[in-house]
């Protein structure tokens, strides 16, 4: 081997070396890239969100941008190809974007009255031809995004209990998006009923952005896991760890507020099996919602 070869041989050497130890540190961006559920109005969301910024940036000493994706899909698109480093996703969503991206990690998990978890309400237009859920067969009825916990996975699953019957084949499901959209749309009486999160209709109501004399109460599903939160797994340890320790630590109210939780408790991939059975027993094609 001359000298220029074997130059260039150490070379490539020191080369995937670098690449490979470098690969084993994980990535640390200077600016970290937070996503939130667009189950809201963005303009919204990105307000309520600026005293986590605010946090975030003390606590991790690093840019932070919030991002609103414009639907569930694709949020689970930019995780899936690192376009985004932390997101807070909905229980079900996270469960499809883990499918497809199997490097995410769900570390964190909202606490409300000591509990980690939460329920979606169904809800009719007061005065309307549904007075109870058994009412929604042949109507239309109103979800969320088709990756919504609460405003499709839960409601559904709780009409098949309740009631046996099927979207599609029994009533027939419209879904208008975000959460607020199903709740106006109920109260408007532009669809006879509809589902969403229990905690956001409550907000929607302490906001006067609904009338709750104007809908009515037709279910209550069984507890849902809470929205985890969740980052990418090839991240440097360290700030993986920061990252753990400034949601777990989070004592801020008005931080917490915009989260529409007390605190955040340790949580992992299996306590959101439950959805993946939910899915099986409703017959879902979960590669058909990603």
């Amino acid at each position: 081997m001359n000298r220029r070869t074997f130059t260039a041989a150490v070379a490539v050497s020191l080369a995937l070396s670098l690449s490979a130890q470098a690969a084993a540190q994980g990535r640390d961006p200077s600016r970290l890239r937070v996503a939130l559920l667009p189950d809201e109005n963005a303009a919204t969301l990105i307000q309520n969100a600026q005293p986590l910024k605010a946090h975030l940036e003390q606590a991790l000493r690093k840019e932070i941008e919030i991002v609103v994706t414009t639907d569930y899909s694709s949020m689970i698109e930019a995780m899936r190809f690192g376009r985004i480093e932390v997101a807070y996703f909905g229980p079900f969503s996270y469960v499809l974007a883990k499918s497809i991206a199997p490097q995410i990690e769900a570390f964190a998990v909202g606490v409300e009255k000591g509990m980690p978890t939460y329920r979606s309400i169904l809800l009719a237009a007061a005065g309307g031809a549904v007075k109870d859920i058994a009412d929604i067969r042949g109507k239309p009825f109103a979800f969320g995004d088709q990756a919504s916990t609460s405003s499709h996975l839960a409601p559904r699953a709780y009409i098949l209990k309740k009631t046996g019957l099927s979207g599609d084949t029994d009533y027939k499901p419209v879904h208008l998006g975000t959460h607020d959209a199903v709740a106006r749309a109920v109260q408007a009486q532009q669809v006879p009923a509809g589902a969403l999160s229990e905690p956001i209709y409550r907000a929607l109501v302490a906001r006067n952005v609904i009338d709750p004399s104007k809908v009515i109460q037709i279910g209550l599903s069984d507890p849902i896991p809470n929205y985890p939160i969740t980052m990418q797994g090839n991240l440097n340890p360290a700030l993986k760890q920061a990252i753990r320790d400034a949601f777990l630590g989070m004592k801020d109210k008005e931080v917490l507020k915009s989260f529409r939780i007390d605190s955040f408790a340790a949580t992992d991939d299996k306590a959101y099996d439950v959805l993946r059975e939910t899915a099986t027993v409703l017959n879902l094609d979960l590669a058909r919602m990603k």
